[in-house]
C-alpha cells in the first residue's frame, strides 16, 4: 500500500474484514484459575535475557534450519558405512584386505585399486550433491530479518540468528523468518493481511488480528517502537506441533491474562501482504515452526532397479560361494587322492598349500583362496559405473532445452541422479494444485445476464478439446460423424481467439471477449437494466481494497479471494471501475454513455455478510445515492437459486443451461442476485442482527446465521459469472499425455472443495457424466458426535461407494473420489486407511481437498506401501514438501512460492507441462538404459569369471589364474568400462519424438517388462554359455597340439591371453548387437577398446622381464601375432558366442516384435511419411484405456453424439414404419 494514502484514510478495518475474526477478552491474572497459567507447557520469557529469579531461560532450538543430510563431523562415518552397507563392497573390502595374506591368488593392487577407485567415486558424487543442498540452505537461513535489541532500536539479523522471544518487525512483501504471536500492526486495530501460499497452498489472504486492550501505541514506519523497551510479557503456550489451523495459550502483561488464538498466528513462510508492518513476538522457531513440523525425515531413496540389482548380486554371491565350495571340496579331493602321486611335489612336506595328512583343512584354506580368485563374478565397477553414467544422464536432463523455461529463465534440474530410471516406472503422480497445476491467476472469461450468454472467447479446455477432436476426425472416419458442428465452431473461434491474442495478455485478469458489453454497447442489449445491476454487483459486492502500486502507479486491488480481484477488473474494463473504500462506503466510477465523462456514484455499506465455506455465498447491502437500500448478492448457484423469490426466477432456467456449458468448459462460475429492501424492513431486521452480534451466548454464531438466512431469502436472479483458473501452460495437454501412457493422477490440494472440482474439470481429471463419490462429514456430526460414530459413518460411505463400483452397469463408467481433509484424518487410521485406498485405487481420479502438509505425506505414504507401486510427489511450496519427499520421486516447480519444495526434491522443473517429457522421453530411456546396461555388465562378468572356474578344474582346483594381474585389473576398470558408459548415457530405442506420440510405451517401465527375472536369467545363461564356449575351444585349438609352424606349444600365458582376447571380443560385439542407437561414440568405445587391448598385450609385452608375471615378454608380436590359430579362433568363438543372440532377436523381430520392434520398422520403412493412415492408426493403439484427459472427454462427447444420432435414426425409422 501506498505510504500515507489508504492507511491514513482507513484507521479501522472492522467493516472489510471476516466477521467472525474477533480476539477473546481478557481479564485479571487474579481471576485465573492455576491451570490456565500452569496447563500450557511451552513458557517464553518476552524481551528478557533472564527471568526475575536470575534463573536462566528456557532453552529452545535455533532457527536454523538444514535439509542437508550429512554434517561436516558425521560425513564420513555415515558415507562409508553406506558404501560399505552395499554386500559387494564389504565384499570387496574383505578380498582386499585378504590380498595381503599368502590365501590371495592375485597381488594387493589387483583388489585396493579398484576398490579405493569405486568408494572414492561414490564419496566425492555424495559430497558434492549435499553440498549444493548444504548452499541452498545457507540462502535460506542467512535472510536479514529486523530484530529489537533493546530501547526500541531494531536492527538487522540473519534468520537463523532470530530466538525465541525476540521481537520482530516485519515489512510489507516480507516473508516471517519464524512463527510469530501477533503483537501490532500498522493499523490501530491490529489487523494484518497474510498471504499463505507457501503453507496452504490458498491465493487468497488471510486476516489476522493483533492481540486488544493492548495499549500499544501505533508508530510511523520510521520511528522508533520506544514502547517495546519495557515491554516484558509472559507467553503460556502448547508444545510445537504440525497443526496448521490451530493454536491455544495466554500472554500475561500488566496483570491482564490474554487469551490467545490462531488469530494471531503468523507462521513462518508466509508473506505480510497489504500491510506497511507488523510486530510480533517469536514463538517458534526452526524446526519447531509449524511448517517445519509438517515436514518429514528425508529418506534415504533407491530405485527398485536396484533394490532388484541387489538381489541379483546375492544371487552371484550364492554362485560364488557354491562355486568355491565345489572347488575347495575338489582341491581336498585331489589332496587326499591325487597328490601323493605327484612325487616332483614332495607331498610327504607339508607346506602352507597343502597338507596330504589333513586334506580337510587344506580344503578350508582354498575356500578362502576360491572365495577371492571367483570374486570377478561380483562386479565390483557396477555401482561406480552406475554413478558415472546417472550423472551424465542427469547433466543431459538439465540441458535438455525441451525443458527450459523461456519466460522465467529456469531449466530443469536433477538435484540427485539416484533416481534416474526410476523415472521411467512411475504408477501415481500425486500433485499438489495452486502453483503446480494453476498459475495463481483468475480470468473473467464468460457470463450469462438475464439468461443470454456473453463471451466468445473459448477456455484452455475448450480450445484443447478442439485440438484433440480435430486429430481424431483426420484418422477416423466414423469420429467424424455429429462431431463436425462442433469442431467447426471450436476452430472458429481459436482464429478469432489468434487474432485477440495480444489483448488478453495486456488485462491480467480478463480474457473476455464479446462486442454485445464492451465500450458502452451494453446500453443497446433489450435488458440493459439487468445489464447494468450486473456490473453494479460486481463492482460493490465485495470486500477488497484499492491500492496504488508503488511500481507503476496504477490503482490495482487487494481480495480476499482471486476471483474477486477477476470481478473487479472485469467491472472496471466494463465502465464500472471501483476507486476507493471508506469506512461506511464505497466509490464506483461509472461510464453510462460513450458520449458522457464517466461519473463517481457512492453506495453506502449497511452491512456486510461475510463470505465462509459454510455459507458459501455472501452479500452486502447497500443505500445508494437514491436512497434506495439494496442487497447484492452471490455465491455458489445452488444455494443462490435455493433463495430466489418466484417472481425472480425469470431467467433461471437458461442460465442453468449456460452454467452447465461453462461447468464443461472448466470455468468457475458464480450466481449473481438482488434485493430490494423497504426502510422498515432494513431497520427491524438490523435490530436484531446487531443484538445477535454484541451477544456473548454459546449460540451467537447460531442466530447470526440464521438471520443472514432470513434476509437471503426472495432474491432475484441476475446473472452468473464463470471465470477460468489459469492452468499453467500445457496443464491438460499434459496431463492427457500422462493419462495415455497409463499414469495415476491424484489431487492433494489445501483449497476448499468447489475449488478443487473446478480445477479438475479445468484440467480434465472430471467431466460431465463422471460420477463424483464425495466422501464428507457434515461440521455437526464432527463437533458433536463421537469419534467412533464419525468413524462408522465414514467406513459406511466408504462401502457404499465401493459397491457402486462393482455394481456399475457401463463398462465404461468413471468414478472420482473426492475428500476433503477433516474426513481424511479419519479415513488415514489404521483400521480405515485401506479400505479407502482400495475405494481410491478403483476410481478414474481422486482429488483430496482442505488437506494439511502432513496428510498429503500420509496419503502419498499410503498409496506406496499399500499398492506397492512407485509415487511421485511433485508441488511448489513448503505444504508440499513432505510430499516430496515422502514419495518414490520428489518433483518441485520452480515456482512463485518460494525454494522449499525445490530445495527437497529429487527433481525441479519450471512448468507442470514438462513433467511429460521428463517422464515419458527421460524416464524411458533411463530406464532402459540402465536395465539393459546392469543385464549386461554381469553378462561380461560371468562370462570372465567362470573361465577361471573352468581352468582351475582343469589344473586341479589349484588355484592358479591363467591371466596375469594387470589383465584382470583392467578388465573391468578400463577394458570394457566406455562402451557399457556409452550404452547406458546415448542409447535410445525410440526417438524422443516417437516416445510422446506412442505414450503407451511408458507402460514398459512400470511393468518392469526390461528388468524382470526372466530377462535377467536370460543374461546370465548367456555368459554362462558364452565362457563355455570361450574356454572349450580355445583349449582345443592351443592344446595340446602345436599352434605354430615351428611346432612350439601353448603355455599357460598363452592360452590365458587367447581366451583373454576371446572375451574382448564378444563381449564388445554384444553390445554392438545390443545397441539400438549407434553414435559415432558409442562406435569408438567399442572397436576402441578392442584396439586399446591390443596396444596393452603389446606394450606390456615389451616392458622388462621382471615387471610382469609368467611368460609375457614379447608375447604378441613374437608368440601369438605369427599364429593364424589366434586369429581364426578369436573370429570363430566370436561368431559361435554371439549367434544365439542374433538367432533370438531375429525370431522376435519375425514373429513376436515388441512395441519398440514395430515402431524400428516402421520408421526405417518411413511410414510416417508414406503411409499417415496407418502411422495415426498406432498411435491411436499406443495409448492406454483412461478415463480423464482430454482425450476421454472427447471419447465422451463422441460417445454421446453418436447416441444421439443413433437414437435420431432409430426414430426416424421406427416412424416410417
Amino acid at each position: 500500500m501506498a505510504r500515507g494514502g489508504i492507511r491514513e484514510k482507513l484507521r479501522r478495518s472492522s467493516l472489510y474484514t471476516l466477521a467472525n475474526i474477533r480476539t477473546k477478552p481478557s481479564y485479571r491474572k487474579e481471576e485465573a484459575a492455576s491451570e490456565e497459567l500452569s496447563g500450557y507447557p511451552r513458557v517464553i520469557f518476552v524481551n528478557q535475557q533472564t527471568v526475575s529469579d536470575d534463573t536462566p531461560p528456557p532453552i529452545f532450538c535455533t532457527n536454523y534450519v538444514s535439509t542437508t543430510k550429512y554434517t561436516l563431523f558425521n560425513f564420513l562415518p555415515i558415507a562409508l558405512f553406506e558404501q560399505f552397507n552395499r554386500v559387494a563392497n564389504f565384499y570387496f573390502l574383505v578380498a582386499a584386505g585378504l590380498t595381503f595374506t599368502d590365501y590371495a591368488p592375485f597381488d594387493w593392487p589387483s583388489q585396493v585399486v579398484p576398490l579405493a577407485l569405486v568408494v572414492g567415486f561414490s564419496l566425492a558424487k555424495e559430497l558434492y550433491e549435499d553440498l549444493q543442498r548444504h548452499w541452498q540452505d545457507m540462502t535460506a537461513n542467512c535472510q536479514k530479518a529486523t530484530v529489537h535489541v533493546g530501547n526500541g532500536v531494531f536492527e538487522s539479523k540473519q534468520w537463523r540468528d532470530v530466538c525465541v522471544g525476540d521481537i520482530v518487525k516485519v515489512k510489507k512483501d516480507e516473508f516471517f523468518p519464524a512463527d510469530l504471536l501477533l503483537l501490532q500492526s500498522s493499523y490501530e486495530d491490529g489487523m494484518s493481511y497474510v498471504e499463505t501460499m507457501n503453507l496452504d497452498g490458498e491465493t487468497n489472504l488471510k486476516v489476522k488480528r493483533a492481540l486488544q486492550n493492548m495499549s500499544l501505541p501505533v508508530v510511523a514506519d520510521d520511528d522508533k517502537a520506544v514502547h517495546f523497551s519495557d515491554f516484558r510479557p509472559t507467553i503460556r503456550c502448547e508444545n510445537p506441533n504440525s497443526n496448521l489451523y490451530t493454536f491455544t495459550g495466554n500472554l500475561e502483561y500488566n496483570g491482564h491474562i490474554h487469551p490467545l488464538d490462531p488469530a494471531q498466528l503468523l507462521l513462518r513462510d508466509s508473506k505480510l501482504r497489504n500491510t506497511e508492518y507488523i510486530y510480533g513476538v517469536v514463538v517458534f522457531t526452526g524446526n519447531d515452526t509449524k511448517v517445519m513440523q509438517n515436514t518429514t525425515q528425508s529418506p534415504s531413496k533407491r530405485s527398485k532397479i536396484e533394490l532388484q540389482m541387489d538381489k541379483i548380486i546375492y544371487l552371484l554371491f550364492g554362485l560364488l560361494i557354491f562355486i568355491s565350495i565345489v572347488s575347495a571340496s575338489g582341491f581336498g579331493y585331489v589332496v587326499r587322492n591325487l597328490v601323493p602321486l605327484w612325487w616332483y611335489l614332495m607331498p610327504e612336506v607339508p607346506g602352507e598349500d597343502f597338507d596330504i595328512n589333513n586334506f580337510f583343512v587344506s580344503g578350508l584354506r582354498h575356500l578362502v583362496t576360491a572365495l577371492m580368485l571367483y570374486g570377478y563374478l561380483v562386479p565390483i565397477s557396477l555401482y561406480v559405473s552406475i554413478e558415472a553414467v546417472k550423472i551424465l544422464q542427469a547433466r543431459f536432463i538439465n540441458n535438455d532445452l525441451h525443458l527450459y523455461d523461456e519466460v522465467t529463465g529456469v531449466p530443469a534440474n536433477a538435484r540427485t541422479s539416484n533416481l534416474n530410471e526410476q523415472l521411467g516406472q512411475v504408477d501415481t503422480i500425486l500433485s499438489d494444485k495452486t502453483g503446480t497445476l494453476t498459475c495463481n491467476q483468475m480470468d473473467f472469461l464468460k457470463c450469462s445476464i438475464a439468461g443470454c450468454p456473453y463471451g466468445k472467447r473459448p477456455s484452455e479446455v475448450e480450445l484443447a478439446a478442439a485440438k484433440q477432436l480435430k486429430a481424431l476426425d483426420t484418422h477416423d472416419e466414423e469420429a467424424s460423424i455429429g462431431s463436425l458442428s462442433d469442431t467447426t465452431s471450436l476452430e472458429a473461434i481459436t482464429i478469432t481467439d489468434d487474432g485477440n491474442a495480444n489483448k488478453s495478455q495486456a488485462i491480467k485478469g480478463f480474457s473476455f471477449q464479446d462486442d454485445r458489453l464492451q465500450n458502452a454497447k451494453w446500453l443497446k442489449e433489450p435488458n440493459a437494466d439487468v445489464i447494468l445491476l450486473f456490473f453494479r454487483i460486481l463492482a460493490v459486492c465485495h470486500t477488497a481494497i484499492p491500492e496504488i502500486s508503488e511500481k507503476t502507479g496504477e490503482l490495482t486491488y487487494e481480495a480476499e479471494s482471486p476471483d474477486e480481484g477477476a470481478f473487479l477488473v472485469a467491472a472496471r474494463e466494463f465502465g464500472f471501475h471501483f476507486i476507493k473504500r471508506t469506512q461506511n462506503s464505497v466509490v464506483v466510477r461509472e461510464r453510462l454513455s460513450m458520449d458522457q465523462e464517466p461519473v463517481e456514484k457512492e453506495y453506502n455499506i449497511l452491512t456486510l455478510l461475510d463470505f465462509t465455506s459454510k455459507r458459501k455465498r455472501m452479500s452486502v447491502i447497500i443505500r445508494d445515492e437514491s436512497g434506495q437500500i439494496l442487497m447484492f448478492c452471490k455465491g455458489a448457484d445452488t444455494i443462490i437459486f435455493d433463495r430466489l423469490a418466484d417472481t425472480g426466477k425469470q431467467y433461471l432456467e437458461a442460465t442453468t443451461k449456460n452454467l452447465n456449458d461453462y461447468g464443461e468448459a472448466g470455468l468457475r462460475t458464480l450466481a449473481l442476485a438482488y434485493k430490494k429492501l423497504e426502510e422498515n424492513e432494513y431497520s427491524d431486521w438490523y435490530e436484531k442482527f446487531h443484538k445477535a452480534q454484541i451477544a456473548s451466548g454459546s449460540n451467537r454464531e447460531e442466530l447470526l446465521e440464521e438471520l443472514s438466512d432470513v434476509m437471503e431469502r426472495g432474491l432475484t436472479l441476475v446473472g452468473a459469472t464463470a471465470v477460468e483458473d489459469k492452468l499453467q501452460k500445457g496443464v491438460p495437454e499434459c496431463i492427457d499425455r500422462l493419462a495415455l501412457a497409463g499414469l495415476k493422477i491424484w489431487v492433494l490440494t489445501g483449497d476448499k472443495m468447489e475449488t478443487a472440482i473446478n480445477i479438475g474439470f479445468s484440467c480434465s481429471l472430471l467431466r460431465q457424466g463422471m460420477t463424483q463419490i464425495c466422501i464428507v462429514v457434515s461440521a455437526e456430526m464432527l463437533a458433536e458426535a463421537a469419534k467412533h460414530v464419525i468413524k462408522e459413518n465414514i467406513l459406511s460411505q466408504i462401502t457404499t461407494a465401493i459397491q457402486t463400483i462393482e455394481d456399475k452397469k457401463e463398462t465404461r463408467a468413471a468414478f472420482a473420489l473426492i475428500i476433503d481433509g477433516k474426513t481424511l484424518t479419519y479415513a488415514l487410521e489404521d483400521d480405515m486407511k485401506f479400505q479407502f485406498l482400495n475405494l481410491a485405487v478403483n476410481c478414474a481420479s481422486v482429488i483430496c481437498c482442505r488437506v494439511s502438509p502432513k496428510q498429503k505425506a500420509l496419503v502419498v505414504r499410503l498409496v506406496k506401501e499399500g499398492t506397492g507401486r512407485t509415487t511421485l510427489g511433485i508441488g511448489d511450496g513448503a505444504n508440499d514438501v513432505g510430499m516430496i519427499k515422502e514419495a518414490d520421486i520428489g518433483i518441485g516447480i520452480s515456482g512463485v512460492e518460494g525454494m522449499q519444495a525445490v530445495m527437497a526434491s529429487d527433481f525441479s522443473i519450471a512448468q507442470f507441462r514438462f513433467l511429460e517429457r521428463l517422464l515419458i522421453v527421460h524416464g524411458h530411456w533411463c530406464y532402459k538404459r540402465i536395465s539393459k546396461m546392469i543385464c549386461y555388465f554381469f553378462y561380461k562378468n560371468i562370462t570372465l569369471a567362470l573361465t577361471l572356474f573352468y581352468f582351475e578344474a582343469e589344473t586341479g582346483f589349484s588355484g592358479q589364474m591363467h591371466y596375469d594381474d594387470w589383465y584382470m585389473l583392467l578388465y573391468n576398470v578400463f577394458l570394457t568400462s566406455c562402451p557399457v558408459l556409452a550404452l547406458g548415457v546415448l542409447e535410445k530405442d525410440i526417438c524422443a519424438e516417437f516416445c510422446l506420440q506412442f505414450p503407451a510405451l511408458y507402460q514398459q517401465g512400470p511393468k518392469n517388462l526390461f528388468f524382470d527375472w526372466y530377462r535377467i536369467i536370460g543374461w546370465l545363461a548367456n555368459g554362462v554359455y558364452a565362457s563355455f564356449v570361450i574356454y572349450i575351444v580355445n583349449l582345443r585349438i592351443f592344446s595340446p597340439e602345436s599352434f605354430r609352424k615351428e611346432g612350439q606349444t601353448a603355455d599357460m600365458y598363452v592360452i590365458g591371453t587367447a581366451m583373454f582376447t576371446s572375451i574382448i571380443w564378444v563381449v564388445n560385439v554384444q553390445i554392438f548387437l545390443v545397441s539400438h542407437y549407434l553414435t559415432q561414440v558409442q562406435l569408438h568405445t567399442i572397436w576402441g577398446s578392442i584396439v586399446v587391448w591390443y596396444l596393452i598385450v603389446y606394450i606390456y609385452g615389451m616392458t622388462p622381464v621382471d615387471w610382469s608375471a609368467g611368460n609375457i615378454y614379447h608375447q604378441l608380436p613374437e608368440v601369438l601375432g605369427p599364429a593364424y590359430k589366434f586369429y581364426l579362433s578369436t573370429i570363430f568363438v566370436t561368431i559361435l558366442c554371439n549367434m544365439p543372440y542374433l538367432i533370438h532377436i531375429s525370431y522376435q523381430r519375425c514373429y513376436n516384435p515388441e512395441d519398440h520392434h514395430v515402431l524400428q520398422e516402421m520408421k526405417n520403412m518411413k511410414k510416417d511419411v508414406t503411409d499417415t493412415k496407418m502411422w495415426k492408426r498406432e498411435q491411436v493403439k499406443a495409448t492406454q484405456d483412461t478415463e480423464i484427459g482430454l482425450s476421454a472427454r472427447v471419447d465422451a462427447k463422441m460417445r454421446l453424439m453418436k447416441g444421439r444420432t443413433t437414437r435420431k435414426y432409430s426414430s426416424l425409422a421406427y416412424s416410417s414404419s
